[in-house]
């Protein structure tokens, strides 16, 4: 049932980005946070669906692949109108959690809830496709720390690896792109 609803909302927000689903941003970067997302939760106890729902709204509302300081509040103000249209069925807990992890991924350098931290590592594990190392010192979880995460997650991301998850799958559904 999640999976069928996953598949929907990423269906929806790829056919809606004003980016390149594909691009440095779209959804091979959203797999990659997806998977580092679930492999942290395991250790961090994050809420694991939060963690999902944060993989897929993070950057869902960029407006470009360079920098773009508000993309995060679209990306939780698209969360809650989700929400609200019945789509997302999260009670209020969860939904803060959300709006906060994808409002302040980019604005906090760290957060006093598990899973918001969680989802922050999640996608700074994936810098290395722009071009950037990731520092240990700016992750937030001991987990995300791992010397042997980050060389895990960062030979993903410089590799350009697409997962086999709910997302990879959309990406490789999504009509070849046009010249």
């Amino acid at each position: 049932m999640i999976q069928e609803l996953l598949a929907t909302i990423i269906g929806q927000m790829a056919a809606e980005m004003a980016i390149n689903p594909r691009g440095l941003h779209g959804l091979s970067h959203w797999a990659r946070v997806y998977d580092n997302g679930l492999r942290l939760a395991a250790e961090t106890g994050a809420d694991r669906l939060v963690v999902e729902l944060f993989a897929l709204f993070h950057d869902s509302r960029r407006l470009t692949e360079h920098a773009d300081p508000n993309h995060g509040p679209r990306g939780a103000a698209l969360a809650e109108q989700y929400h609200r249209d019945g789509l997302l069925r999260l009670d209020e807990e969860r939904l803060c959690l959300l709006l906060t992890a994808c409002r302040l991924h980019t604005a906090a350098r760290t957060h006093d809830e598990t899973t918001v931290r969680t989802c922050f590592d999640a996608d700074r594990l994936d810098l290395a496709r722009t071009g950037t190392t990731v520092n240990p010192d700016f992750l937030c979880t001991d987990a995300a720390r791992d010397p042997r995460l980050i060389a895990w997650a960062s030979g993903r991301s410089l590799a350009g690896i697409v997962p086999d998850n709910i997302v990879g799958q959309a990406l490789h559904a999504l009509p070849a792109a046009t010249p």
